[in-house]
C-alpha cells in the first residue's frame, strides 16, 4: 500500500528494518512483480547494540520506526481489538491524522509535525477535529472530482 502511488521508487530509496524474515521476502516479490521499477535492497539492523558498522549507522533510523509503533500500540491497546477490518482501518486512520497534525512532538520543540494554517484557528482539541474531518472530506470530493482513479 505504502508504494501504490508511484511508477518507480525515489533514486536514493533505502529501506531499514529489524531481522524480520518478511522483509527480504516482500523486497524479492517487488522485484519479481515490477523489475527494476521496484527493486531495492534491505538494510537489516539487528540486536539491541551497535557490535557493527551497520547498526552503528542505522539503527536510530530503526529506533525512529519502533518508537512510532510503541506509541501507535499504546493506543490501540485500550480499545480491545475491533470486530472488523473497517474498524481497524477507521481507528488506525483517526490515529495518523491524530499523530501528523494534532499531537505535539517533544523533538519538534512541542509542535505537530505538520503545521495546517486552519486549525490554528481553533480554540479547542474538538474544534481542530471537525476542521481536520472538514479539509479531508474537501480532499476526498476534490480527487472525485479529478476523475475515477481516485481511490
Amino acid at each position: 500500500m505504502t508504494f501504490r502511488h508511484l511508477s518507480k521508487l525515489p533514486k536514493n530509496f533505502k529501506f531499514i528494518t529489524d531481522g524480520y524474515s518478511t522483509y527480504p521476502l516482500a523486497a524479492m516479490e517487488f522485484a519479481k512483480r515490477f523489475k527494476d521499477n521496484f527493486k531495492f535492497s534491505i538494510t537489516q539492523v539487528i540486536g539491541f547494540s551497535n557490535d557493527d558498522e551497520v547498526s552503528k549507522e542505522f539503527r536510530p533510523y530503526k529506533q525512529m520506526i519502533e518508537r512510532l509503533n510503541r506509541t501507535c500500540k499504546a493506543s490501540y491497546r485500550p480499545t480491545n481489538g475491533f470486530d472488523n477490518y473497517d474498524g481497524t482501518n477507521y481507528d488506525l486512520a483517526l490515529w495518523v491524522a491524530y499523530y501528523n497534525f494534532l499531537r505535539p512532538h517533544k523533538h519538534n520543540n512541542y509542535q505537530v509535525l505538520n503545521k495546517v494554517d486552519m486549525l490554528n484557528r481553533a480554540d479547542n482539541m474538538p474544534d481542530k477535529w471537525q476542521l481536520l474531518i472538514f479539509l479531508g472530506q474537501q480532499t476526498i470530493l476534490n480527487l472525485q472530482a479529478e476523475g475515477p482513479n481516485c481511490s
